[in-house]
């Protein structure tokens, strides 16, 4: 008998390992098809999701963390790099690559309404929240629509602005990769059979784009795209494709590989979880090995290192650590995945900030301020009057108000208008009407920038450290770790740069595409 279920369970095993490799199957692009130029030191990049300085510094005092600690004596260290708004990565990684904030580039967050089409568009998040607003449409949306249609065609990607100087680059992995260059993807006929995605699907982007198992070179990644292990979007197979290009010498001038295994961990297991970095530098150890030696890798290429969001402490205790949107306005009716009605209310929660919709035109913005200004967890509650911003925090009777270009001036050259009480955003201004920030850095730009991201009649909501936003269905991270704010909890980042004595304008990552093209030959 033991031996029947033994042998059945060994028939079961090759069955279904046969129906994988049918399904799921990937086949590998071959990289001679892409006539590389051979270039005298490319510039690399690794975006590192979630990777925050101090735990960083403390994996390097503990002899963790060798390579990253290699790049940085042998180079420059930045460890308060300010990031874009909300500080989530489809977002931020627009901003990088167009050197834009949100008003420009249009990317609002991982999560949106779109008023045309009465939905919420979600690129990514729990299981629930992306079961709820239909697999297909948040597939579609992250893989086709993200670069297609929701960014900006009138802001050029640093791909596209390459190639206008006949430059060639890659992306690895990236969510952004918008380009000049038509891609098919190879999509697993398992996603194609549960109509997640069409059969055939083309998309834009730099000479070479790897984008898990979706589209591949390395004929050695095979183990690092199956479908639990998101399908090739992780850290080994991003290791494995810019190693498999540095060995064959076909690296382009510029290369983009993001990292994106390390936020799952700090989610769960809070801010201070360094395992995360012992693993990613594990794949740099793979990647700068890769050379003859680590001294030759900065010697023949330009390397920048750097993070994309900080994030904040998420109290353990539920009742205190989630503020529930739906909630604290049950007066009012809110939008739900399966409403074909207009609804008063619509909500789209980015962890620790979200965007409250006004779509009934009869309700007084003034009448939802005092609801959420009841709610002391909340930070600030921000919305905008034509080109004027208002901000205002629970516990204040006077908004302040800002707009661009006026008599006081940032650290970054910006001007602007203000007015009101500036403390609401920790906004300080000497006898000279120079602006200084404190916990919310470049809150002036960053802020604008999200109150301009979309159409629409909405507010914006920003929590304190130690508090996440929720809405029916949202994921939540008490006891762990949140990002999406304006803080600077959520909004500092380090930046590693090897190989270069030069160094972006300021340091915020919106300076960074001018500075990589620049350095990109």
């Amino acid at each position: 008998m033991v031996r029947k279920i033994f042998l059945s369970l060994i028939l079961f095993t090759i069955v279904t390992a046969g129906l994988c490799w049918y399904f799921l199957s990937t086949p590998v692009k071959d990289v001679n098809n892409i006539s590389i130029k051979p270039t005298e030191k490319p510039v690399i990049v690794l975006v590192i999701d979630s990777l925050m300085a101090e735990p960083l510094q403390k994996a390097i005092e503990e002899g963790k963390a060798p390579a990253f600690e290699f790049l940085m004596k042998h180079g420059q260290y930045h460890p308060n790099v300010v990031s874009s708004y909300p500080t989530m990565s489809v977002t931020i990684d627009s901003t990088m690559l167009t050197g834009t904030y949100a008003d420009q580039h249009k990317v609002a967050g991982l999560s949106w309404f779109k008023k045309e089409e009465n939905r919420l568009v979600v690129y990514g998040g729990g299981i629930r929240e992306m079961w709820s607003h239909g697999l297909k449409n948040v597939t579609r949306d992250s893989v086709i629509q993200l670069n297609q249609s929701h960014l900006n065609k009138r802001t050029p990607t640093i791909y596209e602005e390459l190639e206008k100087r006949q430059i060639q680059s890659a992306s690895i992995n990236g969510l952004i990769h918008r380009g000049e260059h038509i891609h098919r993807l190879h999509i697993p006929p398992l996603v194609s059979g549960m109509n997640l995605l069409p059969n055939d699907v083309s998309v834009s982007g730099p000479n070479i784009l790897s984008l898990g198992r979706l589209s591949t070179f390395n004929p050695d990644n095979d183990r690092s795209y199956h479908m639990w292990k998101s399908m090739g979007l992780n850290n080994p197979f991003t290791a494995n494709e810019l190693k498999y290009f540095i060995l064959r010498d076909q690296l382009p001038s510029f290369t983009l590989a993001y990292f994106p295994d390390m936020d799952h961990l700090i989610h769960k297991k809070g801010p201070k979880e360094r395992k995360g970095i012992e693993e990613v530098d594990k794949q740099l150890q793979t990647i700068l090995n890769a050379y003859p030696s680590w001294d030759a890798a900065i010697q023949n290429a330009i390397w920048v290192v750097h993070g994309d969001s900080g994030q904040s402490t998420v109290l353990t205790d539920r009742s205190k650590a989630l503020i529930d949107l739906n909630t604290l306005l049950n007066e009012y009716t809110i939008w739900q995945p399966d409403d074909s009605d207009q609804k008063q209310l619509a909500l789209a929660v980015n962890e620790r900030m979200g965007y409250i919709y006004v779509e009934d035109e009869s309700i007084d913005i003034h009448d939802i301020l005092s609801k959420l200004k009841s709610d002391s967890r909340i930070a600030f509650i921000a919305w905008k009057e034509e080109y004027t911003s208002h901000v205002m925090r629970p516990g204040a009777d006077q908004p302040f108000t800002f707009s661009p270009s006026g008599r006081y001036r940032d650290p970054y050259g910006q001007s602007w208008d203000l007015n009101g009480d500036a403390s609401i955003l920790d906004v300080t201004i000497n006898e000279k009407k120079d602006i200084q920030y404190g916990d919310y850095p470049d809150a002036l730009a960053r802020l604008y920038g999200a109150l301009h991201s979309h159409e629409g009649r909405y507010m914006i909501v920003d929590a304190k450290p130690g508090y996440e936003f929720i809405q029916t269905h949202s994921e939540d991270h008490a006891g762990g770790a949140a990002h999406g704010s304006l803080h600077k909890v959520d909004s500092v980042v380090p930046l590693i740069i090897a190989g270069t004595n030069r160094e972006p304008k300021h340091l915020r990552l919106v300076d960074f595409k001018d500075w990589l093209v620049e350095l990109t030959k």
